[in-house]
């Protein structure tokens, strides 16, 4: 079964591989495909489910309410987001203005079947709307009862110490961050995760396994395997591309050996390379088939001795990404 791990400084207990539904659910796989993987991660011992408004443009809401209908609320985590635009794109269905913030919560509410979620979280920083108005709006969700917790994603160490002095002052907290974090992809290490220690938040990490390439499928020199996302045009094969390239995929195939010591795949060493970091307390993972789902939670409890992170690190060498000003980068200078 999966581990438990509180959620920053809260009391809020989520289990440490969380289901994810970007890319898959009401977009890459049919509606019961996509329940029968809520199901066997349930079977698993997963209860953390998160998605966003925007994914499908709400309809991976949808699926995962109706997936998760008959469930105890009580004993579920359910995470969604709002930042990005959402229904027909008019002039005010993007962003975190008080107008969208508090029209967003209702709809993923109906959406999901619920009367609230978990968490809660800025998708990304709005550099176009005061942030006292969007902690203000978010301050008002959680009295109304419509979300237990805030959190944030892909907000800079800056951003994050700004956000909390305002919660605080409001009379709540941001509990959590949700930023991109793989062995491939580290630019939260230096900035965001001190600063996170320092206020109370943890972090909610996606793409732990850098969308598919840790599994060791994509081969120096060779093209992509069918239906894999590097191949999928609706959006899959332009969030993989970074790393498509032989000098990253030949040193992703130097980390078998130290998979192999551990008795674990490749996908598996990348979900709990992630756990290693204290400040983590869950990594997303997504399927398209319940196998999938089978196979990633038993990641959770492994423990990597100090001398295979250190060979982790040795073979992938400079190819790792680190910049931490590409955290920034991530939010709209404008919308």
């Amino acid at each position: 079964m999966v581990n438990y791990r509180y959620l920053g400084n809260s009391g809020l207990k989520i289990t440490e591989i969380t289901y994810g539904n970007w890319l898959t659910h009401g977009s890459q796989v049919e509606n019961d495909v996509a329940t029968a993987c809520v199901h066997a991660a349930l079977d698993a011992g997963i209860t953390s489910f998160d998605t966003a408004d925007v994914y499908a443009n709400g309809a991976a809401e949808t699926v995962l309410g109706t997936a998760l209908a008959g469930q105890r609320r009580e004993s579920l985590e359910v995470f969604t987001k709002v930042f990005w635009t959402t229904g027909p794109g008019g002039a005010n269905d993007m962003g975190l203005s008080r107008k969208h913030i508090m029209e967003s919560i209702n709809g993923s509410l109906t959406r999901l079947g619920m009367d609230y979620v978990d968490l809660y979280q800025a998708h990304r920083f709005d550099h176009a709307t005061p942030l006292e108005e969007t902690m203000q709006a978010f301050a008002d969700v959680v009295r109304q009862g419509k979300a237990l917790y805030i959190g944030v994603s892909e907000w800079t160490a800056d951003q994050i110490r700004q956000g909390q002095a305002l919660a605080r002052d409001l009379g709540f907290r941001l509990i959590s961050s949700q930023p991109q974090y793989s062995m491939l992809w580290r630019v939260i290490e230096d900035e965001v995760v001190p600063a996170s220690q320092e206020q109370g938040l943890s972090q909610i990490v996606w793409s732990p396994i850098a969308q598919g390439v840790l599994t060791g499928k994509y081969l120096p020199g060779q093209p992509a395997p069918a239906g894999s996302r590097a191949t999928d045009e609706k959006g899959g094969a332009n969030t993989i591309a970074r790393f498509l390239n032989d000098d990253v995929l030949t040193r992703v195939q130097k980390l078998r050996p130290v998979a192999d010591e551990l008795g674990i795949s490749l996908a598996q060493l990348a979900v709990a390379w992630v756990l290693q970091n204290q400040n983590v307390a869950a990594a997303i993972v997504g399927a398209s088939r319940p196998e999938q789902v089978q196979e990633n939670v038993k990641a959770s409890g492994v423990v990597i001795p100090a001398e295979l992170m250190t060979a982790i690190d040795e073979a992938l060498g400079d190819v790792v990404e680190r910049d931490a000003s590409l955290t920034a980068k991530s939010s709209p200078a404008s919308r």
